[in-house]
């Protein structure tokens, strides 16, 4: 006769099953020792042993496979259903015959779709349940973007906001230029900003700006640098006029032209005019001689 194969343990059972591919088996009934099933019942675990839970990470869509295994300690054969609560799973044999003191091991596949805890369920026909967490994380790839928006400037510093669009945390070099009429009026050299960016965050400073010019036409530039060398610009524009100055200037004008107007009306009412001249003035006659009734006679006559 030919000897009969031993039965393969635990540990074989293990590494055959993740050599599987990702296409779900049935499930397959594997006998358990009379000391592990002195205990009548069934019980639930992750396959293996040593793990109180699933766990399973990768990036997000990803889909990792498990087993999961029911143990039947009891005489009797034991039927269960499996389900998935809180996560996307799917099992090989979602109602599953465990016979007495056996143990069988389901293949199951569940899909990454964020952080997020759930768990693998089963239920035997009297209704008892029995449950093992599930823990999905996913592995996000660490990526730096930003952005700097909102540029302004203001009476005496230039006003910005850093965006952190990326997945991890940020601390940026920040370099200011501005540039006038005649030139560069602002230059300063990139410096590590004291605000540490959290992904996802945007941030409002200000870069001071106390010496700006008082008559000029500038354009401002930030420039904004990762840790790893991925950058951002954003700029704005602005004039500077000294309105007080122009005020000043406009006033001493206006006072001026008020002067000059005022003087000139004086010079003509100082100017006797014909229109105002009194009606007992006397106009000369070429030729004649007026004389004051004071010293004209009586007497009527030809004037001498």
């Amino acid at each position: 006769m030919r000897p009969t194969p031993p039965r393969p343990d635990v540990t074989r059972v293990l590494v055959l099953s993740l050599l599987l591919p990702l296409t779900l088996l049935p499930a397959r009934a594997v006998a358990v020792p009379r000391a592990a099933a002195a205990d009548a019942g069934w019980s639930l675990a992750p396959a293996g042993g040593g793990r109180p839970s699933f766990y399973a990470e990768g990036a997000p869509g990803t889909v990792v496979r498990d087993t999961v295994s029911v143990t039947n300690g009891g005489g009797h054969p034991v039927t269960v259903s499996l389900a998935a609560d809180g996560v996307l799973a799917a099992f090989a044999d979602p109602r599953v015959l465990v016979p007495a003191r056996s143990r069988a091991e389901v293949p199951f596949t569940v899909r990454v779709s964020g952080d997020r805890t759930g768990t693998i369920t089963a239920r035997d026909a009297a209704g008892r349940t029995r449950s093992v967490p599930l823990r999905l994380r996913a592995g996000v790839p660490a990526l730096s973007a930003l952005t700097v928006e909102r540029v302004a400037v203001r009476a005496d510093r230039i006003t910005y906001d850093i965006v952190n669009r990326g997945t991890t945390t940020l601390s940026p070099r920040l370099a200011v230029r501005a540039d006038g009429v005649l030139g560069p009026v602002l230059d300063r050299a990139p410096r590590t900003l004291p605000v540490p960016l959290a992904p996802g965050t945007r941030t409002s400073l200000a870069e001071p700006w106390p010496d700006r010019p008082a008559l000029d036409a500038v354009d401002v530039r930030l420039t904004v640098t990762a840790p790893d060398g991925t950058r951002a610009t954003a700029g704005a524009s602005a004039r500077f006029v000294p309105w007080a100055a122009v005020a000043g200037c406009g006033g001493a004008a206006l006072a001026t032209a008020t002067g000059v107007t005022w003087a000139a009306v004086r010079r003509r009412r100082g100017r006797p005019s014909r229109e105002c001249s009194a009606p007992d003035t006397p106009t000369a006659v070429p030729g004649k001689r007026i004389r004051p009734l004071s010293e004209a006679g009586t007497t009527t006559g030809a004037p001498t």
